[in-house]
């Protein structure tokens, strides 16, 4: 059961990356989550499984968390897909297809990815939250911050607005934010600074994974709870712990990403020793 993987990152936020388009490899949660274990094997932010793209998608992308967890989006981590198939087919335009939906993704002529991150939902039991209430105002606080907005980019954010980053103990609080009964199915929690309209400071606690060095969807999340707030523009560069994202959030509502691809190191994986 010799397979191989890829161990990429986009400004940080890291992923294994293993290819089930030719066949099943019996990548179970359980063994993602294994596989994912920082100690005890290769170690990622999210485990993504390339699995064959159906009617008129060019590849699906399965998202895990260290967790096995299955999520419904991943920026950084659809840019890389989008990336390995570019290099495969030689083209610039493709479909990431998710348990979300499509992501249009394109090959800029930097070697960047843009990525369609599709539409922001901004009702209430989209998020999802625990009931009725405006999603630019949550009631809700802990360890010095408070009235974040909620947006979902296929998955749930929370973005909470903070003068000074430096002060927050987001190790401390984020994961009771992450599981606070308002949302249903947990919640990944954004802080941003805003340091001019077209630049803010970015960091997430990742549902099911923590505090990353990035976090696309929590970075087109908060560039739309920003804007949505009058603090942005609708465009801004957005810094996170591994380097700096563009999101633009469109009048037609979609969010674009825009943001580099690495390939840290290649490698094989004995999946028997991992348990299924």
């Amino acid at each position: 059961m010799i397979a191989r993987f890829l161990k990429m990152h986009g400004c940080g936020n890291d992923f294994v990356v293993m290819d089930e388009r030719a066949h099943a490899l019996g990548l179970t949660p359980t063994r993602a989550a294994a596989i994912a274990d920082r100690r005890f094997g290769v170690g990622c932010d999210q485990f993504i499984v390339m699995e064959p793209g159906t009617n008129g998608a060019d590849v699906f992308m399965r998202i895990r968390n260290p967790d096995g967890s299955e999520a419904g989006a991943c920026g950084n981590a659809t840019r890389c897909v989008a990336h390995l198939v570019a290099t495969e087919t030689g083209r610039t335009d493709l479909i990431v297809r998710t348990i979300s939906g499509d992501l249009p993704a394109t090959i800029l002529a930097d070697g960047r990815v843009r990525v369609d991150m599709g539409a922001a939902r901004l009702d209430w039991a989209d998020i999802p939250l625990a009931g009725p209430m405006d999603t630019l105002h949550l009631d809700l606080a802990r360890g010095g911050v408070a009235d974040p907005a909620a947006a979902s980019m296929g998955n749930p954010h929370a973005t909470f607005f903070v003068p000074d980053m430096a002060a927050i103990d987001i190790d401390r609080i984020g994961p009771s934010l992450e599981h606070d009964p308002i949302f249903p199915a947990r919640a990944n929690i954004g802080f941003v600074q805003v340091l001019t309209p077209e630049r803010i400071r970015l960091r997430v606690w990742e549902r099911g994974a923590g505090l990353t060095l990035a976090c696309g969807s929590g970075a087109c999340a908060a560039l739309v709870n920003a804007h949505r707030r009058g603090l942005t523009a609708r465009r801004a560069a957005v810094l996170v712990d591994g380097g700096e994202l563009e999101i633009e959030w469109r009048e037609d509502g979609h969010v674009l990403m825009t943001g580099p691809v690495a390939t840290s190191f290649t490698g094989t994986l004995d999946l028997s020793a991992y348990p299924a």
